[in-house]
């Protein structure tokens, strides 16, 4: 894994606030995404983390164009999809999918199982009257479902059951890039590792690149080869998934890491967490200098006045902090 599959240079996604239904008036903007660069390796997983509202769920549905960015470029296998034409864009999309994280809120309640997953072969002429029931059947069967259900409706399946349906729908165009936003955390304990597995397995054996979205750090851990944390709309620290959880450089990082529970209690018990002060800024008037520093427990004046670029601070990652431009 050498080249960029994936590349993200300064992508921003800004949503105006309105008031008035008739004569509208701007009173404010929303900094959903502000000024994200990131390089995916093809085959890849990423692991993209940070806490509710920080802009995970927006940037993954501005990279597959679900939501037109305000700024910046995105560049997967050397096409820009940001500034493609609508009729162009439609011939890539089969190169990238999503994975949504309500199995049932992202399924049609009135498709069966077979419609839901060969829709989109007939749409792009990935199948033919002829070889659809086998391939969805093959699909299916790669997920971890008989083919016995496929005149089965969604209400008649459990969370995970309909999470597989989902990411079969998903690889029904043979896509290169997977975005899974916390496709897990809607499902029991026992059903998130089944799915992980499964994703896990089928990104290695079908050759896929995935951006994972999730909140939870012990889920990213068990997947992820790289870890992306983001907060308040910018990327704060990217590396090899060992070394941010054994070596966490950023003071955010560093509280998610403690937040996470130990399977030994002896050892829970004696570790020392971490609690970040106060409550995160709003994305709508977020403060100056760098947007961790109003929780930040190393905070110096300088952060309250410049924002502190990703730079690299060892071979493995790359952290935007004061504390590491010596």
């Amino acid at each position: 894994m050498t080249e960029h599959f994936l590349e993200l240079h300064d992508v921003k996604k800004y949503f105006k606030l309105q008031k008035g239904s008739i004569f509208k008036k701007e009173i404010g903007t929303v900094k959903a995404v502000d000024g994200v660069t990131i390089n995916v390796k093809k085959g890849e997983i990423l692991g993209l983390v940070g806490e509710s509202g920080c802009g995970k769920t927006t940037l993954g549905r501005a990279i597959i164009q679900l939501d037109q960015v305000s700024g910046g470029k995105i560049v997967l296998n050397d096409t820009v999809l940001n500034e493609l034409s609508q009729k162009k864009l439609r011939r890539v999309r089969p190169d990238f999918q999503m994975i949504f994280q309500d199995p049932y809120a992202s399924l049609n309640p009135r498709m069966t199982v077979f419609d839901t997953i060969a829709e989109p072969m007939f749409v792009h002429g990935f199948s033919t009257r002829k070889t659809v029931e086998r391939d969805v059947a093959e699909l299916m069967n790669m997920v971890g479902l008989a083919s016995r259900y496929i005149k089965k409706f969604p209400h008649e399946f459990s969370g995970g059951q309909r999470q597989r349906i989902a990411i079969a729908r998903a690889l029904a165009l043979k896509p290169k890039l997977i975005i899974a936003d916390e496709p897990v955390s809607a499902l029991d304990v026992s059903i998130q590792a089944q799915i992980l597995n499964l994703l896990d397995k089928l990104t290695h054996n079908l050759g896929l690149t995935m951006i994972f979205i999730s909140h939870d750090l012990s889920v990213v851990k068990h997947i992820a080869d790289r870890i992306a944390v983001m907060y308040l709309g910018k990327i704060v620290e990217i590396g090899d998934a060992a070394a941010i959880f054994d070596h966490p450089k950023h003071p955010y990082t560093q509280a998610l890491i403690s937040a996470v529970p130990l399977p030994d209690p002896i050892k829970e018990k004696q570790r020392k967490r971490l609690i970040l002060s106060g409550d995160p800024p709003s994305p709508i008037n977020p403060p100056s200098g760098c947007a961790f520093h109003p929780r930040c427990q190393y905070v110096k004046e300088v952060c309250k006045g410049e924002i502190p670029p990703l730079k690299k601070c060892n071979e493995e990652q790359e952290v935007a902090c004061v504390l590491y431009d010596e």
